[in-house]
Parts: structure tokens; C-alpha cells; sequence
């Protein structure tokens, strides 16, 4: 009877129990989870030290978008109005989506407008002229996307520093 009993019975074997497994997984997050914990800890960094509220509704967070509502009116103050009424214009309203833009929300006109460095390339056409294949091209300016949540909420706070900035951090 001993000989047949080939380990203790009361442990459960190599692999640990179900149990176990889930304790174990509980403590590591995805790569996806830690990118999301790290983006909400920069949007509340934002909040505390340049007064950026965080205005994204419902649907904007299901497709992946974030706004935000700056302490400025939507006019920079480096434009020919000198001080603008905030009670007049709108306040300043970025965006960031997950497709890789940022966008300026209130626009001139009201139509958002994209933010995303520029770059020049070279665009070619093949068609036929006759019976002859021929190429054409010419230089255009596109938007450089930019893929990390993070880095699109930091370009986001340049362009606010750069642009509207003029010592609106109330807090402290």
C-alpha cells in the first residue's frame, strides 16, 4: 500500500493551486494597464500644477480620447487682441486621441485643427499619358503621429507652455 502512494497526498502536485495562480497575477498588470496608470498620473500632475482640468466625457474615454480645459481663453494672448475677456471667448481646449493627434478643440471658425509636428515628403503618382506610364511628383507637408498616450499628453503641454502660458498656475 505504501509503495503505491507516490507522493504526499497532501500536497497538491508541481503546479500550485487555482488559488495561488490568481494571488500571483493579481500584483502584475499588462503593459496596456501600466501605460493607462501612467497617463492618469500625468493628466493629475496637470491638474495640480498648471490648473488643467480634465473635461473628456463618456464616449470620448470609451474611444480613447482625453480633453482637457485650459486656465486661458482659446485666443492666445500673443495675438492682436492683446488681453482677451474670458468672459467672451471660450476657454482653451486640447485634445488627445488615440489615433496619434492632438487637437486644438475651439479653433478659429470652431473646427478643430491638428497640433502634430510637420514634415515635408515627397508624393508620387504613376498614371498613363497616352499609351505611356509616367511619374509624377511633388512635395507635400504631413502630421507626424505620436503613438504613446504619454508622449501626446507632453506634446500637449508644450504646445500650452509655448503658446497661452503667461503664469497661470494659481495653486501654491
Amino acid at each position: 500500500m505504501v509503495a503505491r502512494k507516490a507522493h504526499n497526498l497532501e500536497v497538491d502536485g508541481s503546479t500550485p493551486s487555482p488559488a495561488t495562480k490568481l494571488i500571483t497575477m493579481n500584483n502584475n498588470y499588462t503593459w496596456r494597464q501600466e501605460q493607462q496608470m501612467l497617463e492618469d498620473s500625468f493628466a493629475r500632475s496637470l491638474l495640480i500644477e498648471y490648473n488643467i482640468k480634465e473635461v473628456t466625457t463618456q464616449r470620448q474615454a470609451k474611444n480613447g480620447t482625453r480633453e482637457f480645459e485650459f486656465p486661458v481663453s482659446s485666443l492666445s494672448p500673443k495675438t492682436r487682441y492683446g488681453n482677451v475677456d474670458p468672459t467672451i471667448f471660450p476657454k482653451l481646449r486640447l485634445a488627445c486621441f488615440k489615433a496619434g493627434y492632438v487637437r486644438k478643440q475651439n479653433g478659429t471658425g470652431h473646427s478643430p485643427y491638428q497640433l502634430n509636428p510637420t514634415y515635408k515628403r515627397e508624393k508620387r503618382w504613376v498614371f498613363l499619358e497616352g499609351n505611356k506610364t509616367v511619374i509624377k511628383k511633388y512635395t507635400t507637408t504631413s502630421r507626424a503621429k505620436i503613438y504613446s498616450g504619454i508622449a501626446r499628453l507632453n506634446y500637449m503641454l508644450e504646445f500650452y507652455l509655448r503658446n497661452y502660458n503667461t503664469n497661470t498656475n494659481t495653486v501654491g
